[in-house]
């Protein structure tokens, strides 16, 4: 869930909070749902981690009327076909290849977003309800429930937004299949020898957004947009204290004619510890296309251009589809 999606936001390294206005608000910030005129779809797929990874998401959005909207999305992120090599040495310590068996592990999001104005002019806020499901091929699964809200304002060609994810706290309750974990319990000599804790807890995060717009005139406009992501813990991030973690991103849209979109973005600001116990800010450099024709927009993006970051790589490609265009 913290990863985010759509292409086009990729290339602008998810700094996206504040202006996002199509159905991918459903992640960003259900806020900006209700700038939909009509009915949206989008589809997402990308080879995570030099393609250790797949992910995939899919939404859909719609007006109630012309002060609220509302949407679904479905996203998974998995790795598939991992060896478990636990029972390659039999009870004789002969290694036999024909104990391996393949399993995956799969991270599931079910969402559903709200978005309404406010009667203050400018200002429309969004809530999501979400159910987390996560397999661990035989050896655990678990349900998770959470909430988030966000809020948005906009003037002139300037918008701000704040999303706070997981505000009442996110509680994802294991269970652990026993025979399976018995049966790797003893796999390496003093590891996994007592049962995982049952009840994984999401703390709150915080994302607050600035985005401005230029006229170009003819028809061509460009964008800047920038996020604070906020961990309310201490971690590798840019600027890190005991209460407060602030990683920073910040984008850039080039828009010709909306047909063309060109993007680029900076983000993922860590502190990254060398090897000779020294550290240095890795960061994550991304850029993007599109093409938008007949309300059918396809969008590409590439992540940790450079190899800048400690994360892989990631091609990420999405589709929207604006249902104006069949009517």
């Amino acid at each position: 869930m913290n990863i985010g999606v759509d292409a086009a936001a990729f290339g602008m390294a998810n700094a996206m909070v504040a202006h996002t206005n199509d159905v991918n608000a459903v992640y960003w910030n259900p806020a900006g749902l209700v700038h939909l005129e009509d009915g949206q779809a989008s589809f997402m797929h990308a080879n995570y981690f030099a393609n250790i990874a797949q992910y995939d998401f899919a939404a859909y959005a719609q007006p109630i009327d012309t002060e609220s909207a509302w949407g679904i999305s479905l996203m998974r992120f998995g790795v598939d076909d991992i060896l478990n090599t636990t029972q390659l040495i039999d009870s004789e310590g002969n290694i036999d290849y024909n104990r391996i068996q393949k399993f995956s592990t799969a991270d599931y999001a079910l969402t559903l977003s709200y978005g309404r104005k406010l009667k203050i002019p400018g200002f429309q806020y969004g809530v999501n309800a979400k159910v987390i499901r996560r397999i661990i091929g035989k050896f655990a699964n678990s349900w998770g429930f959470g909430f988030d809200a966000g809020i948005q304002w906009d003037r002139d060609n300037w918008k701000l937004g704040l999303m706070v994810r997981d505000i009442t706290t996110t509680y994802n309750v294991w269970a652990i299949n026993e025979e399976e974990y018995n049966s790797i319990k003893g796999a390496i000599p003093g590891q996994n020898q007592d049962l995982p804790e049952s009840t994984e807890i999401t703390a709150p995060k915080a994302q607050f957004g600035v985005s401005r717009e230029f006229d170009l005139h003819n028809e061509t406009y460009l964008r800047f947009s920038g996020n604070l992501n906020m961990q309310f813990a201490k971690t590798n991030d840019f600027l890190a204290t005991d209460f407060i973690s602030i990683d920073p991103a910040l984008g850039a849209e080039y828009n010709y004619t909306d047909l063309v979109f060109v993007r680029a973005g900076f983000g993922n600001f860590q502190r990254i510890t060398q090897i000779d116990g020294g550290t240095r800010l890795g960061f994550q450099p991304n850029i993007g296309i599109g093409f938008k024709y007949k309300g059918i927009e396809v969008d590409y993006a590439l992540t940790d251009l450079g190899d800048q970051s400690a994360a892989l790589y990631s091609n990420i490609f999405s589709i929207k589809v604006d249902f104006s265009v069949f009517r």
